[in-house]
């Protein structure tokens, strides 16, 4: 049986760049930084020997949720194209208060967007606000300001259910 979620997990090109792209822009917390190569580890994650894992774990605000960034050192990475339609990548969504400041600080700091914000006209999020980032590597990140919390929106029979 599932109990829990620990953390998500994203695949970087360069972890001390993400890791201060998310701490410095969106506030996540530091908590630890250090580097994997035990060959139980390439086993489980399915990596040649010889390959370091470069990861840092960051807390995601107002949660008990961590962001585990991973930077694969001495293995061939080939960068993937992660917009967002195209199958095998992914976003997290992150709740947001005071959504159009922060909007306004991470464009003038260069922080590059999927559109411009958006007011939901259906749905959970329905009056709401919501915008895609883009982190240093193109992974989406979902910055929604709404009344609701998840799980308002994923139990059947709940008013503003999917």
């Amino acid at each position: 049986m599932i109990a829990g979620c620990d953390h998500i997990g994203i695949q970087v090109r360069d972890v001390d760049r993400s890791a201060r792209f998310y701490a410095e822009r969106l506030g996540f917390e530091p908590v630890s930084r250090f580097a994997k190569s035990e060959p139980y580890v390439q086993r489980v994650v399915g990596c040649p020997d010889g390959v370091r894992l470069e990861i840092a774990i960051l807390r995601i605000p107002g949660s008990e949720v961590f962001l585990e960034i991973l930077e694969y050192r001495g293995a061939a990475g080939t960068p993937v194209d992660p917009a967002t339609a195209n199958p095998g990548t992914a976003h997290f969504c992150l709740f947001v208060d005071g959504l159009e400041e922060l909007h306004r600080r991470l464009l003038a700091e260069g922080v590059e967007f999927v559109s411009e914000l958006e007011t939901p006209t259906a749905g959970p999020n329905k009056g709401g606000k919501l915008v895609y980032l883009k982190d240093p590597d193109g992974i989406r990140v979902e910055l929604v300001e709404t009344d609701r919390r998840s799980d308002d929106s994923f139990r059947p029979g709940r008013a503003g259910a999917r």
